[in-house]
């Protein structure tokens, strides 16, 4: 079994391509909706969730765990495997290295919370795998609390997203870096503003892809899904068909619990 966590909604989409490659995986996800989002909490309080949780999913049974969020890998994905060394564990980081190894234009974007744009982890990303590329760092605040509140068919948002996209662009990115899980989910919002200009990068499916590489027993199963949150647990099924996954409904296994964590 493949445990999945992130502080809200935006691990869905890491969820959708897991789910998608290794359809045969039993899966939980956990959103720790109690606390969302993360991007505005200090370190140490996210590395404390984070191994909770993890401590959480492995007393579930979970031989892989999936830190499906940029916030929580930065500050706390070290202490979680410290905590677990044995265990493999997947991060999700912004995808620098694939955005600047693209470029045309040598320069790129990437979009973060508050905390992924200011941390340390972000700064040497940028140093290791962006040599000779420009890249601008734009914090996005509010933008994860919108998807949580679902609130995506907003003139006024889209407006948002525009005011912050369209001077990186006219700047000359060509390659905008969505550094937190709950961006993917914006991508319509913003095709119309980089169709013909530049690309999204988003790295789900790479996780797929590393998660195909280590889940060994943990890929086999009964393909069920089980989703918990840790407050309003019931809004993660309604959530399913706003965001476009509602495909992933027909792996629930029994109604999403509320976890005790």
């Amino acid at each position: 079994m493949i445990g999945i966590f992130d502080s809200g909604l935006g691990g869905l989409s890491v969820l959708a391509a897991i789910a998608r490659t290794l359809p045969r995986a039993d899966l939980v996800y956990l959103a720790d909706t109690a606390h969302v989002p993360y991007g505005e909490k200090p370190e140490g309080f996210i590395r404390g969730r984070v191994v909770a949780i993890g401590e959480h999913l492995v007393d579930q049974g979970c031989g892989l765990l999936v830190v499906a969020c940029n916030t929580a890998t930065v500050a706390a994905v070290r202490a979680l495997r410290e905590r677990f060394p044995q265990l493999p564990i997947v991060g999700v980081e912004p995808g620098v290295k694939p955005a600047a190894a693209a470029s045309r234009t040598k320069r790129v974007a990437v979009l973060a919370t508050e905390a992924t744009a200011k941390s340390e982890r972000l700064a040497m990303l940028i140093r290791e795998h962006a040599a000779g590329v420009e890249v601008m760092v734009e914090a996005c605040p509010g933008w994860a609390t919108r998807v949580e509140a679902l609130s995506l068919d907003n003139q006024e948002f889209a407006a948002e997203i525009a005011a912050r996209v369209e001077p990186l662009l006219a700047a000359g990115a060509d390659r905008l870096v969505l550094g937190c899980t709950h961006y993917s989910f914006l991508a319509p919002l913003m095709a119309p503003l980089v169709t013909g200009r530049a690309e999204l990068v988003d790295v789900a499916e790479a996780v797929a892809r590393q998660c195909l590489r280590l889940a060994g027993a943990a890929a086999e199963g009964s393909g069920q899904l089980h989703l918990a949150a840790t407050a309003r647990p019931e809004r993660l099924r309604a959530a399913l068909p706003a965001l476009g996954l509602g495909w992933l409904a027909e792996r629930q296994h029994g109604p999403a619990a509320l976890a005790s964590v």
